[in-house]
């Protein structure tokens, strides 16, 4: 199984993860790794990976909580249990959105693009894993 962390789908992954009409809830799984230290577009602002993606994850809550969606889980990751991999994520975090409409109306709006710039800062890499059913 080859892994690759990304920080933005392309546009494919954007259009194939969106088409359809599929408006059952459904929980994305987070694998998270931060870098060392923000990069911002403007400069540094002092902060890790972790801190500038804290301040992002903080604005989306609210956000995913306002389209009718539910923040589940977030914590660290210190260990595996079973497999391997080359390098852990930092971080796993859980969201339940109500539809990918939803999911879509969200990440298209001011608000998200606001906050987006802390992700982008923060990331490394991630991978988003869709399931199916709720928190």
């Amino acid at each position: 199984m080859q892994v690759l962390n990304k920080v933005n789908p392309s546009p494919k992954q954007m259009q194939e993860f969106f088409e359809g009409k599929d408006d059952a809830p459904f929980v994305m799984i987070n694998l998270l790794k931060f870098k060392p230290r923000a990069e911002y577009a403007n400069g540094d602002h002092g902060l890790s990976g972790n801190e500038a993606y804290a301040i992002y994850g903080a604005a989306v809550s609210k956000l995913i909580w306002a389209l009718g969606g539910k923040m589940g889980y977030h914590g660290q990751v210190d260990g595996l249990l079973l497999g391997e991999v080359e390098e852990l994520w930092d971080a796993v975090a859980l969201a339940q959105y109500p539809s990918k409409a939803a999911m879509l109306k969200m990440v298209t709006s001011p608000e998200y693009r606001e906050a987006a710039k802390h992700r982008e800062a923060g990331l490394a890499g991630q991978l988003n894993i869709r399931t199916n059913g709720s928190l």
